[in-house]
Formats: C-alpha cells, structure tokens, sequence
C-alpha cells in the first residue's frame, strides 16, 4: 500500500512517535522511509542577513544539529530493519510545511507521517501550524500521529 514514506524529523517527541508509526507500516507494508529535517530554525533570526551577514559558524552549528537527528533517526530505522535514506533541507525562503511538501513531491512519496503536540486551543494553532500547512498542501496522504500533550490534561486524557 504505502512504498514511500517521508518523515520529518526534529528529534522531539511527537517527531520520535511519528517515526516510530512510520517504521512499522513500512515494515507492513515491505516500504521505505526518508527522514527529512527542514534547517528550520533560522526563522526566528529575522534581524540577520542570512546570505550576507549571517554568522558561518552558527549556521554550521545548526546544520550538524540537523545532521545528529537524522543520523540518530536512521540508527532507529537500521534497528527496526526498514530501509531508510536521510536529507538535509534549508528552507531559506520556504515554510517549513512547504519544504516538506516540495520533498514528498521531489521523492514521489505516497505517504508524509508527522508528529504534533496534543494540544488544544491557542496551543494547537501556535505549535501546530507547520504540521496544518502539511496537511493543506500535500499531495498525497498524511497520517498525524499524536504526542500526548504533558501536565495535567493529558493525564486526565482530555
């Protein structure tokens, strides 16, 4: 059913859940998955020039960040015994959700898993927009897989 599975990966834990969901239907499926970690957090840095005057070290720094959660990321797909490749992506210019959708459609995915926090209210539209632009955009089928939101609401289970 599914052959291609894209995984955006952060190294959180809605990011670790929705991994683990993907492995096992590639695993059901015979499919493969491709791990994808979107150079994302450059975002917040809008006082910089991010071409001109933008800081090299700090950007690479940012960059091995993003290497180490695809590395540790495949050591998880290797231990499950799914075929798994990994890539890189700077989104200078692109959403995060964009970036995503533009590798699944790169790739000829059949699938996008991701993860997302479980909250609700203001929570859920101030963290969860780049898995809702995802979903918006994406050519193909996106399985969410839920992260338990942490305190009291989710151990009442609401």
């Amino acid at each position: 059913m599914y052959q291609r599975i894209l995984v955006p990966v952060d190294g959180s834990q809605p990011a670790n859940k929705a991994l683990a969901a993907a492995l096992q239907m590639a695993k059901d499926f015979n499919g493969r998955v491709r791990l994808i970690h979107v150079v994302d957090e450059l975002a917040g840095l809008s006082g910089y020039d991010l071409y001109g005057g933008y800081p090299g070290d700090l950007l690479e720094l940012i960059r091995e960040n993003g290497h180490k959660i695809l590395d540790d990321a495949m050591a998880t797909a290797q231990a499950a015994g799914v075929e798994a490749d990994k890539v890189l992506s700077d989104n200078f210019g692109e959403r995060l959700g964009e970036a995503v959708v533009d590798a699944a459609k790169r790739w000829n995915a059949d699938l996008i898993v991701i993860g997302t926090h479980g909250r609700r209210g203001i929570g859920r539209v101030l963290l969860g927009s780049g898995a809702e632009q995802i979903i918006r955009l994406a050519p193909v089928p996106v399985l969410v897989v839920r992260s338990p939101e942490s305190g009291k609401a989710a151990k009442a289970g609401t």
